[in-house]
């Protein structure tokens, strides 16, 4: 297959480039491929909604750029946190113009407010803003001619000069991917790819990520000697769900606590104003350390979240969802406490752009959770994933619809690029040792390079991340690839990244904790 443009992932950063390009350039091809199917990203499990400036009476673009570089301890690179704070308005009202809605309060928008913002600022629609989005973007994606879809693929790696067996790797030329229903390994060459891939947070055993969330791009970006920087900021999210929901983490917004619940202990004591004058809204890494901090010292599995004052009509109009989930596992929101954890939720950093979105990797762009923008610096700032990922995914289009302009390589040149190659055979014995190295893998990641780490637990996490390594390249070379084990290869990839890069870093910042360093 070949197409100007190949999109890899399809939340809210692949969807909006596209939907942008599609409009620019209405002659160019477009195709996206989806992981499974359309809907499920993770951008579907977006509860809060979009951080932004709308109100300029009790709110100002100064506010939100200082929230953001005081939330990210000012490593953030304040010129991207400006831009991206200053067009985030007309990136929403781009939304709202191809079909979203939003919750408002008479003809204004609904603002909500969450951890470390000074200013309600959060536009959404219920606690489903996500799902909502997603939506959207998808009718409006289908409804241009120029942009087809190939749901149920996953990536396996980017086609790099590396295939045209070259010494340098100086350009990318589109990517194999595998359908996960014939585990038939495709190529799909093209001028442009962009990595929308999402992130990675079933690199542990705790996560609100969905469970196609397992850091693909960051994988085939690394094995394609892309600058991948920051991995070991990864963010926890205070309150996490602690019975599971069909196997799956279920996500408790902060917009929650912003409307006025209590995080309290196993003994029923509110603890936040032990740690943090901000209480139950400090930003996420304090309050996920303190949260940690009362397991331990009172050795128990969770805290609680107390939501028993909020009004039932605030509770069903606001967070039908959250109400409704909680209730399906014997939990009445307005009579009792929701017990809490932290998990993993974000990674703050990733593929190394510039302000266009661009890797350096000629003709490779990374938008979204996948990138490392310098926005969230040592820790986001809640609700700002969605602003980044839509105001990057326009730069992005703008930038590619310049680059097509000139068309560099020929179909003869696509042409020439080889198939993939592998073997042809997997048994089911083999299949059943992928499903034990992922679960060995996360273990690691979870008992050594969670919340609070140490320089022995990272030695450790780093030495038994070698066995699962050994044993994955080992299933690799001798079986034929299918999509559990090319997930299971950029797993190892990113848990290897997160691990060295945490090594590295010399202090402790944001949502990184090293208690050697206290």
């Amino acid at each position: 297959m070949h197409a100007d443009v190949l999109v890899i992932g399809t939340g809210i950063a692949g969807l909006s480039y596209a939907v942008r390009l599609g409009q620019l350039e209405p002659k160019a091809t477009i195709i996206m491929i989806s992981k499974r199917d359309l809907l499920e990203s993770n951008t579907k499990y977006a509860q809060g909604g979009i951080a932004v400036v709308s109100n300029f009476i009790n709110d100002s673009y100064e506010n939100h750029v200082n929230d953001t570089m005081l939330a990210g301890e000012n490593s953030s690179d304040r010129e991207v946190v400006d831009f991206v704070v200053r067009e985030g308005p007309a990136r929403v009202q781009e939304l709202i113009d191809w079909g979203a809605q939003f919750d408002r309060k008479g003809v204004d928008l609904h603002l909500g407010k969450e951890g470390g913002h000074s200013a309600k600022r959060i536009v959404h629609h219920k606690d489903q803003s996500g799902l909502h989005i997603q939506h959207s973007l998808i009718a409006k994606a289908r409804s241009l001619a120029n942009i087809v879809f190939l749901e149920n693929h996953s990536l396996v790696d980017l086609i790099t000069d590396h295939h045209l067996e070259k010494d340098k790797q100086k350009r990318c030329y589109g990517a194999y991917v595998i359908s996960k229903k014939d585990e038939e390994i495709i190529k799909i060459t093209a001028q442009i790819t962009v990595l929308s891939t999402g992130g990675a947070g079933q690199v542990y055993a705790h996560t609100t990520n969905p469970q196609a969330a397992t850091g693909d791009g960051l994988g085939a970006a690394y094995r394609a000697r892309v600058h991948v920087e920051n991995l070991h900021f990864v963010q926890f999210h205070p309150t996490a769900l602690f019975p599971k929901i069909n196997n799956n983490t279920f996500l408790i917004s902060e917009a929650l606590r912003g409307a006025g619940a209590i995080l309290r202990n196993n003994k029923g004591i509110a603890f936040m104003s032990l740690y943090d004058k901000r209480l139950d809204l400090a930003p996420r890494d304090i309050v996920s350390r303190a949260i940690h901090a009362e397991m331990l010292k009172n050795n128990v599995a969770h805290v609680y979240l107390d939501a028993t004052m909020l009004p039932l009509e605030i509770l069903h109009q606001e967070f039908p969802t959250i109400y409704e989930s909680c209730l399906s596992v014997g939990i009445d929101v307005t009579k009792d406490f929701i017990p809490v954890l932290p998990a993993a939720h974000y990674i703050c950093g990733g593929i190394d752009v510039d302000h266009q979105g661009q890797s350096n990797l000629s003709g490779l762009y990374a938008i979204g959770e996948c990138s490392h923008t310098g926005l969230h610096g040592a820790n986001r700032l809640a609700s700002n994933s969605l602003l980044e990922a839509l105001v990057f995914a326009a730069r992005a289009a703008k930038s590619s619809a310049k680059q097509l302009e000139n068309r560099s390589l020929s179909a003869s040149f696509f042409n020439a690029i080889p198939e993939w190659r592998g073997t042809e055979a997997i048994s089911n014995e083999r299949t059943t040792h992928i499903s034990s190295l992922r679960f060995k893998l996360q273990s690691i990641m979870s008992q050594h390079v969670g919340i609070i780490k140490s320089v022995s637990s990272l030695q450790l996490a780093e030495k038994e991340l070698h066995e699962v390594f050994i044993a994955t390249k080992a299933l690799y070379q001798q079986n034929k690839l299918t999509p559990q084990l090319t997930t299971l290869r950029n797993l190892v990839s990113v848990a290897y990244l997160m691990i060295k890069q945490s090594q590295k870093y010399p202090e402790n910042r944001g949502v990184y904790y090293n208690k050697d360093y206290a």
